[in-house]
């Protein structure tokens, strides 16, 4: 039985509500946990098994790569078989995948138990994310939200210092053996307490759809993310990239004739999801730069310590985790259109504060430009990430989370490469350490990447997504 709403407290919701989101959370942490801890474990682990450092990235790209394939299934998956079951499956898959990891003797083993780990992983977010748009009343989305981030937002807090501890005082393999606790309690919430809510049975699945996009996104990918991080040769990266953009392109072909298309891109003609998924994507793109330049303009232009680097860049996710109890009040006050304009450029220009960064400049100066950055950062995600649904038929919900997640995935691999390439750019592609001019010219290029996102939002409606925060509707004079 569904509990009534509360009346207290920022994030109003009802206990059901509150309890799916926090369950659905547990398992995005455990996600985003594994995903930055292990970077800091990849030289201890090179060493392990005799291989080249440089080599062992290609741990974090197989998992990238079986994110990529799979992804698109998952609304069909979660319809076929149910979300709930599909749910608790991923997690049971990413836990497997995790021991598995954990008992590597090699590269090429590790490479295999790290792409188990991705299929459970592109279940997990928009079948996760779908658990919760099913069974959370309109007027409860943004708070719910919201209580989804919370928990899930530190695991990119937590990750590098939890890494660095088990590295330096125990072994690599608790990296991974950590997310087994994890798992076992989100499985047993996830029966308990989680509603099996189900869609009526989907057609067959579109295989050479499946085989398309899997091409497509995990070609561009790939591509862009060993292109941004240097593990391979410019002309390797770009020819991957280009089979992705072949594959993407053949995909758009065949989902114009197919009945019912894995990415569907009839959902492009509803206006919320069409301008929420276009701003969101430039806005994460730009975003996603900074996680990249910021721990190298500090530590290579500064010349700060790994952990002075990684105290300072904290201050981004601690904006961001007090932010989301505001979230609710904020665009109910505020409305979605306004927030997602007027809160985008003062994110953008924020991130374009970062270029001024200077050596002299005051560590609590830096912290608070960081910290205030991350909270107006986390407004415009959570408001995107809500208002993409708001005009969805509950009938291709679960396409929808597939599309909007895939598209996630991309512009956040966008960002790094566009970060890398400004500051290949900024340095004129020579060979030399980069100057913190250099990162000032980066940091630039992507703040107007953050900004160009802002304008998209100006087409929607004022009423536009009042439904989902609870927004008293606008008398006739106010309207557009």
């Amino acid at each position: 039985m569904v509990s009534p709403p509360e009346t207290g407290g920022f994030l109003r919701v009802s206990g059901r509500t509150r309890l799916t989101a926090l369950i659905v959370a547990c398992a995005l942490f455990m996600q985003n946990l594994d995903s930055t801890v292990i970077a800091t474990a990849l030289p201890t682990m090179a060493k392990a098994f005799g291989a080249d450092p440089v080599h062992m990235n290609v741990a974090l790209t197989a998992y990238l790569l079986s994110v990529a394939v799979f992804i698109p299934a998952s609304g069909w998956v979660a319809d076929r078989f149910g979300s709930r079951s599909v749910f608790r499956a991923a997690i049971v898959v990413f836990t497997i995948g995790s021991v598995l990891c954990g008992r590597a003797d090699s590269l090429g083993f590790l490479i295999g138990a790290r792409i188990l780990q991705g299929a459970g992983g592109a279940m997990m977010l928009p079948v996760g994310r779908l658990v919760l748009l099913r069974t959370t009343p309109r007027h409860e989305m943004v708070a719910a939200m919201a209580w989804l981030s919370m928990p899930a937002l530190l695991g990119p807090v937590l990750g590098p210092p939890v890494g660095g501890f088990i590295v330096t005082y125990t072994s690599w393999r608790w990296i991974f053996d950590i997310n087994v606790p994890i798992g076992l309690v989100g499985i047993v919430a996830v029966s308990l307490f989680i509603e099996d809510v189900r869609e009526p049975p989907p057609g067959r699945l579109d295989w050479i759809g499946l085989l398309l996009s899997g091409t497509g996104l995990a070609g561009l990918m790939f591509g862009m993310e060993t292109v941004g991080r240097g593990v391979v040769s410019p002309w390797v990266g770009a020819t991957i990239a280009g089979i992705g953009a072949v594959g993407s392109g053949l995909y758009l072909l065949h989902a114009r004739t197919h009945p019912a298309p894995l990415l569907d891109l009839s959902l492009l003609r509803l206006p919320c999801f069409r301008v929420a998924l276009a701003a969101m994507m430039l806005f994460r793109a730009g975003i996603g730069a900074i996680p990249f330049l910021l721990p190298l303009l500090l530590q290579v232009g500064f010349g700060d310590s790994a952990v002075r680097s990684g105290l300072i860049t904290f201050a981004s996710s601690a904006g961001a985790l007090v932010m989301k109890p505001a979230t609710q009040t904020a665009l109910r006050r505020f409305g979605f259109r306004d927030t997602l304009v007027w809160n985008g450029v003062l994110s953008g220009v924020l991130v374009g504060a970062c270029a001024a960064f200077r050596p002299t400049w005051p560590a609590a100066a830096i912290y608070a430009v960081l910290l205030v950055g991350g909270l107006f950062r986390s407004l415009q995600f959570t408001a995107y990430n809500t208002l993409a649904y708001g005009d969805v038929p509950r009938a291709k919900m679960s396409a929808a989370t597939s599309f909007y997640t895939a598209a996630q995935q991309l512009a956040a691999t966008i960002g790094i490469s566009l970060g890398a390439l400004a500051l290949e750019v900024a340095m004129g592609f020579a060979r030399r350490a980069p100057s913190v001019a250099d990162f000032s010219i980066a940091f630039l290029a992507v703040a107007a990447l953050t900004l160009a996102a802002a304008p998209l939002a100006v087409r929607l409606p004022r009423d536009a997504g009042d439904d989902l925060t609870g927004r008293p509707a606008r008398r006739p004079a106010e309207a557009d």
